[in-house]
């Protein structure tokens, strides 16, 4: 019953599934983005730049690349990432170095955070909201938790749908992603990761969802022949 119970939980992309690969995720993000990853994040931040932010919130956090990239990115905010695995916190935790009087990385959940009303000035969140079971909740959460005028930037994977390059994409992550992923890391989990992927909306699709939410001016820009969109919202 157990291991029954611990298969659920990895097709589910829990916190769970993310302890069992938390020592070998970032090596293996490196080969299979080709080292794009980096320059995704650093996009995803710049996307935050207009408001100034003094407190930003990484949700999703995973080892905390995102949220050391922001913080370096502002050298006077202070950054909290969240996020449900202890075993990717506790690698981010590592990580932190001279920014750990700025960063601070909690466990915690994005459909529930322990943060109050309009307590952030920007918001983001890397390859993260396609695991959220509910996902309006969790961005409703963010909305809440957000200041009016506050930005919210969500980097998230995507199959590319359009042209000769799109199509070797697509190949990559149904084909390559599992396989490299296993290889590497010797973890089945990587299957999911495509699973995960092709079950996520199209990127229109998701845009809508921010709305419905309750974001304003949301835009949508694809990345690497649309291998993963950014999307930016406003808090009105």
């Amino acid at each position: 019953m157990t291991e029954l119970v611990r298969d659920a939980e990895v097709r589910l992309g829990s916190g769970a599934m993310f302890d069992a690969i938390a020592a070998r995720y970032d090596r293996v993000n490196r080969v299979l983005s080709m080292g794009l990853d980096g320059r995704w994040r650093r996009l995803t931040v710049e996307a935050l730049a207009p408001v100034r932010p003094c407190r930003v919130l990484d949700v999703a956090t995973g080892t905390g690349d995102l949220a050391l990239a922001a913080a370096r990115r502002f050298p006077e905010a202070e950054v909290i990432g969240l996020d449900p695995s202890a075993g990717m916190i506790a690698v981010g935790m590592g990580k932190l170095g001279p920014l750990a009087g700025r960063v601070r990385l909690e466990v915690g959940d994005a459909q529930g955070m322990p943060y109050g009303d309009g307590s952030f000035d920007a918001a983001c969140m890397g390859f993260g909201i396609r695991n959220v079971p509910d996902r309006p909740l969790a961005l409703r959460e963010l909305r809440r938790v957000l200041r009016p005028g506050g930005r919210l930037a969500i980097l998230e994977l995507s199959e590319p749908r359009r042209g000769v390059l799109a199509a070797i994409a697509r190949l990559w992550i149904r084909r390559g992603v599992p396989r490299v992923g296993a290889w590497l890391s010797g973890d089945r989990e990587y299957r999911y990761l495509q699973e995960s992927i092709a079950a996520f909306p199209p990127p229109e699709d998701f845009a809508a969802t921010m709305g419905e939410a309750g974001f304003v001016e949301v835009r949508v820009r694809p990345l690497t022949f649309g291998v993963c969109c950014l999307y930016v919202g406003v808090a009105p």
